[in-house]
């Protein structure tokens, strides 16, 4: 919520005179939270015209789990409709906008709703090998599916790919063929966050990491499913056999122990690498004393739709991409500004050429800052795009009198 929810509704809040409402649903609500924690965290987000509610968030077992939130949140939406005159409803991802489709359906279709897609849910399920391709499960989500895209006013997708398989025709004049606006708005940053390194402060962190006068190569995020173990693994051997000089740096929250054994057995030493998790506000002081990172994400059909976030932390730092190709948009956006190199295959020649590639670029961390602010700046591109679908929703007479709640 904190990175990819709020971010982006004080953006829409910048509209005039909008009221927004927000509904979450917390895993362990009861266990992990006590009604004066609560009452704290609302009363920060009511300093920020941001009203919040929240409901429990149920696992298992897992369909009954989901029907039973998405009934009990279209009923507490609806109840939000009519309290505070509510007059679009924003959902992001499938099982929101269910949520959001019947809460209008129960109030007589007088809110609109923004479906917020943030991927191709049903195939990512069918990708990752979690329900049987055209099983009954698929089929079953493709078709409440087709009616949340049936049932909706509005739409954003993370990526152009996604447009021209969902909107092909909003391209040329941003509206599906039915006259609903359609905004492609990739997952943005805030560059303030990720001001360029100074030399003392960049050469304080590689000193810290006992890689003053190394070469880094950075990754940050999880291993497995989507994510390419190996072969990011294999890449930092075939980097570290081109260069002894190199170093490895990897930013994760799991398998630290795991991703260590696996870089030992490649033969680095202790000296060659560090892995581990910190906090979220020093991810960008690692990242601006990188040189080089790196993003495998496995090349599916649902990963057309996919904006990883890494991409524009990474570009935001000044730190130039080695990446594949296959996902979203990300090697258009690199190829198009030069901010790094694709592999076409995962084999020692690839990364070698890749490698080459960059090194021959010389400084990009200009490049890449600029490249960042041009296609991930939160409030220049996010918050703008969010505020032009507004308005094309509502047309000019949107700012003063309506309300939103995003589920």
């Amino acid at each position: 919520m904190q990175t990819q929810v709020l971010p982006y509704l004080r953006e829409i809040n910048k509209l005039e005179n909008v009221n927004v409402s927000l509904l979450t649903f917390e895993p362990g609500l009861k266990k992990n939270w006590t009604p004066g924690q609560i009452e704290i965290e609302r009363k920060k987000l009511a300093a920020e015209n941001i009203d919040w509610y929240c409901l429990p968030y149920h696992k298992r077992p897992s369909a009954p789990a989901t029907l039973y939130d998405v009934f009990r949140g279209a009923l507490f939406a609806r109840k939000l409709i009519r309290r505070k005159q509510v007059n679009v409803l924003h959902a992001r991802v499938h099982t929101p906008a269910m949520m959001g489709a019947i809460a209008k359906k129960l109030t007589g279709g007088k809110v609109k709703m923004i479906f917020d897609i943030r991927g191709f849910f049903p195939e990512e399920y069918t990708d990752a090998g979690i329900w049987k391709e055209n099983g009954w499960l698929y089929k079953s989500v493709k078709k409440i599916e087709k009616w949340l895209l049936k049932e909706s006013d509005g739409f954003v997708v993370l990526t152009e790919k996604a447009r021209e398989i969902l909107f092909p025709e909003s391209r040329e004049n941003g509206f599906d063929k039915y006259g609903r606006p359609v905004e492609v708005i990739p997952c943005c940053v805030d560059l303030k966050r990720f001001s360029p390194a100074n030399r003392l402060s960049r050469q304080k962190v590689r000193e810290n990491l006992g890689a003053a006068d190394k070469k880094i190569i950075t990754y940050v995020g999880s291993f497995g499913g989507w994510y390419m173990t190996d072969e990011m693994l294999d890449f930092f051997a075939a980097a570290r056999a081109r260069d002894a000089n190199t170093f490895v740096l990897i930013l994760t929250q799991r398998d630290v122990e795991k991703i260590v054994g696996n870089l030992k057995a490649r033969g680095f030493a202790d000296t060659d690498f560090f892995v581990g998790s910190v906090a979220p506000a020093e991810i960008p002081s690692f990242l601006e004393a990188s040189d080089i990172s790196i993003s495998f994400i496995k090349a599916c059909y649902s990963k057309l739709s996919s904006s990883p976030t890494k991409i524009a932390e990474y570009l935001a730092s000044g730190v130039p991409i080695i990446s594949n190709r296959g996902v979203g948009d990300v090697a258009e956006v690199i190829e198009a500004a030069q901010v790094g190199a694709i592999i076409e295959d995962f084999t020692p020649e690839s990364y070698e050429k890749a490698l080459q590639k960059v090194q021959d670029m010389g400084d990009l961390s200009e490049k890449c800052r600029l490249t960042a602010e041009r296609e991930f700046h939160l409030e220049k591109v996010a918050g703008a795009k969010y505020r032009l679908l507004y308005s094309k929703l509502f047309g000019e007479d949107y700012a003063g009198k309506n309300r939103k709640i995003s589920d």
